[in-house]
């Protein structure tokens, strides 16, 4: 990893995130794969390490946070403007009297 600048939280994730801002044209290393960024990344954002095809999951910490709205290079900001959250409630939480 270069200077630990950002995290792959699982071996099967396509994306990593940042841990330390980072800049449009830095070259990072992750899990021996170099990958130079496109845009400038904040602290918690993701960013492809590999390409990913419209339509195609973005997955993190292994499991499946949603889905590319667009194609995605190796290298890109992951963010709302590229993906959609494929999320769909599975319970409703009752309050404590029980309404």
């Amino acid at each position: 990893m270069s200077g630990n600048k950002f995290v792959l939280l699982h071996e099967q994730d396509n994306v990593i995130v940042c841990c330390q801002a980072a800049y449009l044209g830095e070259a990072i290393t992750i899990a021996n794969d170099d990958l130079t960024l496109n845009t400038d990344v904040t602290v918690g954002h993701k960013v492809a390490c590999r390409a990913i095809q419209k339509g195609e999951q973005i997955l993190k910490y292994g499991v499946p946070i949603g889905s590319a709205t667009d194609d995605i290079e190796k290298g890109q900001h992951v963010h709302l403007h590229n993906m959609k959250s494929d999320y769909i409630a599975s319970h409703t939480r009752h309050s404590v009297s029980g309404d």
